[in-house]
């Protein structure tokens, strides 16, 4: 844990779940941000040994991308106390003072990389994945649950990508996918944000960002709640998520599947 000169966890978020207006003023202009200690070291112990019992006990069902990562989607639904993570009533405020309009959840995920897999996570935007329609736009709570120095598979973003929309979802294992498609974003000064446990960054659907390759003997364990406008609709395109609800385009994406528990 990342401390202050006092002993003490260092920490951007108040009480209330909010941050100084400098940093709601970077996520804005840059499209996403660091935010230290959205977590306590206690709830950093208590989540990282729930995801680990939870990944043990559902690693085969898990969305695997070719050694890239494992995912495992909507854990909220089927775990107590990772749900507890997914509603956390500061995180979604923040997100929604972030935003700047009311959000709800999309869905969460449990992203891991195994220890030296040695593959990146190749630049992307998340929002063309997404059946949405009618939105504007989402952003997800990355919440490291370990130390994720470089070598164990940080985050490296794009500023200012956030306004690039109109793409195709890219190969997350093609690494001239997203630059093929738009040469601009190459020339993009690239922002690499290591995260301490309990440290947390949120990103626009739309910027564009990648994972470094875990060379270390440790998983890459992370927490990802995604929030979405809460006036968004179905578009009509598949998706895990969407797929069983039987929904039609048009249609609001709201109710018990996709809560807004911090309102």
């Amino acid at each position: 844990m990342e401390t202050t000169a006092t002993g003490r966890f260092a920490s951007d978020v108040d009480a209330d779940g909010r941050v100084q207006d400098e940093l709601v003023a970077a996520y804005r202009e840059h499209g996403f941000v660091r935010v230290r200690g959205v977590l306590e070291p206690e709830q950093v112990e208590r989540f990282r040994a729930s995801a680990e019992v939870f990944l043990a006990a559902h690693r085969a069902e898990s969305l695997e991308k070719q050694a890239v990562f494992s995912q495992l989607v909507n854990v909220w639904e089927r775990d107590q106390t990772l749900r507890e993570l997914t509603f956390d009533r500061r995180l979604g405020r923040l997100a929604e003072q972030l935003a700047g309009f009311p959000l709800r959840l999309w869905h969460d995920q449990m992203l891991v990389k195994a220890p030296h897999n040695n593959a990146a996570t190749e630049f992307h935007q998340d929002r063309p994945y997404w059946p949405h329609a009618g939105d504007r736009l989402p952003l997800s709570a990355w919440i490291a649950l370990v130390d994720v120095p470089p070598e164990r598979g940080c985050m490296t973003f794009l500023p200012g990508t956030q306004d690039r929309t109109g793409l195709r979802p890219q190969d997350l294992h093609h690494e001239e996918d997203l630059f093929e498609m738009d040469p601009s974003l190459r020339w993009i000064p690239r922002v690499t944000v290591p995260l301490r446990a309990g440290d947390c960054t949120f990103h626009s659907g739309y910027t564009g960002h990648m994972a470094l390759p875990n060379r270390t003997d440790q998983a890459r364990l992370a927490h990802v709640t995604i929030y979405m406008d809460a006036a968004t609709r179905y578009s009509g395109s598949e998706h895990v998520v969407t797929d069983p609800l039987g929904l039609a385009a048009g249609d609001p994406l709201d109710g018990d599947a996709f809560p807004r528990p911090w309102a």
